[in-house]
């Protein structure tokens, strides 16, 4: 049984979410805000996380940059009444999973919580370049598909669920060029109106974590004019 955590400080939105949830065999904890999630977040084992923006004490957009920064990976669905682009942006790019606009249906949000599991699961028959049916390795750098684990040169790194993924897709995509607007659309699953940074962003963070020199990247090659392309290092 996967374990949710709903916040948001009205409680008639928490009852409805619970109720639906729990229909369904999630197992749901709530909170009313942002410090009481924040802790609760930390402290306890939580499959994903329905994060309200607009919350007391703490809002949603600080409690997803405090939990990725503590290396919290659980999938974050964030929830608002704004239904501006650059919130919506911003929310994906400090580590968000999701953004849903209120008013939502409860059938929504539990279609685009199994949308994020799904993409999360270990595609075995896209692998690109396997060590067995579970690794993917390209040069000094491996991902397990079945523990979400990423290693660089023999060493453990710690990626958020959409940096592992954007990782992974690029890894069996070895050697092609992947424009901005495919990764928005195969990565996020959205079509953005107008000029994006948050591939750009993520671009960075991946990079950061995987290059010995970020500002020479080996691996994860930025091809002017068309896109991005990851490869193996020349020898």
């Amino acid at each position: 049984m996967k374990n949710v955590l709903i916040v948001d400080d009205e409680p008639s939105i928490i009852r409805l979410l619970t109720f639906n949830l729990e229909k369904e065999g999630y197992q749901v904890t709530s909170a009313l805000d942002g410090e009481t999630a924040f802790e609760q977040a930390v402290t306890g084992i939580f499959d994903f996380i329905i994060l309200d923006v607009m919350l007391p004490s703490m809002d949603g957009m600080e409690v997803t940059k405090k939990l990725r920064q503590e290396k919290i990976d659980t999938p974050i669905l964030l929830l608002t009444a704004k239904d501006d682009t650059i919130d919506r942006i911003l929310g994906l790019e400090i580590g968000a999973d999701d953004y849903l606009t209120k008013p939502f249906s409860p059938r929504e949000v539990i279609a685009r919580m199994k949308a994020i599991f799904r993409r999360l699961q270990p595609r075995v028959s896209e692998t690109a370049a396997p060590v067995d049916n579970q690794l993917l390795q390209v040069g000094e750098i491996q991902a397990d598909l079945a523990n979400y684990q990423v290693t660089v040169r023999n060493e453990k790194i710690f990626l958020t669920p959409k940096e592992f993924e954007l990782l992974v897709y690029f890894m069996k995509r070895k050697d092609r060029v992947i424009d901005r607007d495919t990764l928005l659309d195969r990565i996020w699953n959205f079509d953005f109106t107008g000029q994006s940074r948050i591939v750009d962003v993520h671009i960075s963070h991946l990079r950061e974590k995987i290059e010995k020199d970020p500002k020479n990247p080996e691996y994860l090659l930025t091809i002017r004019g068309f896109g991005y392309k990851f490869q193996e290092p020349e020898k």
